[in-house]
């Protein structure tokens, strides 16, 4: 059982890494080649997030070192409480570590609730955002620069055929950027689509 909760606690440590991952270094990351992502289910998922929680205030204790008897303790106590075993909890988090799509999924659970306005950008309208935002991302001069008018004409186009309004596309934009729960829906959007 010993192994089994530093187990915990090293997928505790990986998770905590992927959450302080920026939204550039995650759009970049490549996408896994199989998607176990769908054999794990939103309960199971949800109930590993809340198992991950608590986990998490434990091991800010043990600050890298080996968590104690007690620990180990309150750890496992944390994962059974949200209805999973040690060994299902373990799985889901290499699945995590290992799948785009299944850690986009979390940090959807993990953000907090969305603003009026966040909730009401549709599914489908996170997917045009979240791929206009890949074409304006290569037609985007380097280095911050103003785009030229050609650039701002193609940037436009993109925004068009993406299926959204450019005004639309402004509003989804704002609430982007002023709401994390709709951030990590565009994350999964992304990740979605590999």
């Amino acid at each position: 059982m010993r192994l089994q909760l530093i187990a915990a606690v090293s997928a505790l440590s990986l998770a905590a890494g992927l959450a302080a991952v920026g939204t550039a270094a995650f759009a970049q990351e490549a996408p896994a080649a199989a998607s176990p992502a769908s054999e794990v289910t939103d309960a199971q998922l949800t109930a590993f997030n809340t198992a991950m929680q608590k986990v998490k205030t434990v091991t800010a204790a043990v600050q890298g070192g080996t968590p104690t008897a007690e620990q180990q303790a309150e750890m496992a106590a944390a994962v059974e409480a949200s209805g999973l075993g040690i060994e299902q909890f373990n799985a889901i988090s290499g699945k995590v570590s290992s799948d785009a799509v299944l850690r986009a999924r979390l940090a959807v659970l993990d953000a907090p609730a969305s603003s009026a306005v966040a909730a009401g950008v549709s599914d489908e309208e996170v997917g045009q955002f979240a791929s206009a935002m890949v074409k304006l991302r290569e037609l985007a001069p380097a280095g911050g620069a103003t785009p030229t008018p050609e650039q701002q004409t193609a940037m436009a186009a993109a925004v068009e055929e993406s299926g959204l309004s450019r005004e639309r596309f402004n509003e989804v934009a704002t609430a982007v950027s002023a709401d994390a729960r709709l951030r990590a829906r565009v994350q999964l959007a992304d990740a979605r689509r590999g």
